[in-house]
């Protein structure tokens, strides 16, 4: 009778087991998705197309970065500016020649915001964060100066310097082509150092803009071909369902009923 008893008490565990494993099986495919993570090669298209209306300046940017997560991404860019003012006037008394050019790199994250069964490896949402090295040089090959004595002609000879500055890139990307994606940035550049000193500010520096500012804003458009590498099993968290305020708020319901008793007592008050 004992072992008739035993038998069945391993049977009801061995069932039990085997109906926790399937529920907490089928949980799990519900609360996964397999998210692609990919390689994304990048190119900048408002630098370039300046160049069909603004002859004096040129840029091209490139960027490559790969997925390091579902929401972080390692981001590199590679840049080239040739720029030059002819003529500048300073003041009413100054003017001069300035060309410069050079390339600049970037280094840095993005973190998208979004949640992985809503991004689907598509869509961005987020912030980025570079820092940026602008290696240039500048020339003026002419400076003209007038004043009461009459005039001067000078100028400044080829420089090779290195600026540094630090990116916030504010942004959104949609996926419109199966890989193929458009985007845009804010671009928030704060300077770490020009290269020039103190008192002498390049006019222009690639990469960053006005180098005789110590803030430049800027807009990016991009259009991004991604290559899937691999795919990662990433769980979602399921969100709070949220409950009946009716229903299911004690508190209410207490105080409506002590209001209605109190409105009863009141009523039983006045006979």
């Amino acid at each position: 009778m004992s072992q008739h008893r035993m038998s069945r008490t391993f049977r009801y565990i061995i069932s039990i087991t085997l109906l926790l494993s399937s529920l907490w099986q089928h949980a799990g495919a519900q609360d996964t998705i397999m998210f692609p993570m990919k390689v994304r090669l990048g190119f900048e298209l408002l630098g370039s197309s300046k160049y069909f209306y603004e002859k004096e300046r040129t840029n091209l940017e490139f960027t490559v970065s790969a997925d390091l997560n579902e929401r972080v991404s390692a981001v590199l860019s590679l840049g080239k500016t040739d720029h030059s003012y002819k003529r500048y006037r300073d003041t009413s008394f100054l003017l001069y020649n300035y060309t410069t050019n050079g390339t600049y790199y970037k280094a840095g994250l993005d973190f998208n915001l979004l949640k992985a069964d809503k991004s689907q490896g598509k869509y961005f949402v987020g912030m980025g964060i570079r820092y940026g090295i602008s290696h240039f040089n500048y020339e003026i090959p002419e400076i003209t100066t007038e004043n009461y004595w009459g005039k001067t002609v000078t100028k400044v000879p080829l420089t090779d310097e290195w600026a540094h500055y630090i990116e916030f890139t504010p942004g959104v990307r949609a996926e419109f082509i199966k890989n193929i994606s458009m985007g845009w940035t804010v671009s928030l550049r704060k300077m770490i150092d020009p290269g020039t000193g103190r008192h002498q500010k390049p006019v222009y520096l690639p990469g960053f803009g006005n180098g005789s500012k110590s803030f430049s804003p800027g807009v990016n458009y991009y259009i991004i071909w991604s290559i899937p590498f691999r795919t990662k099993r990433v769980i979602i968290q399921p969100e709070p369902e949220e409950e009946e305020e009716d229903m299911n708020n004690p508190n209410q319901n207490s105080d409506m009923n002590n209001n209605g008793g109190f409105r009863q007592q009141s009523g039983a008050s006045r006979f």
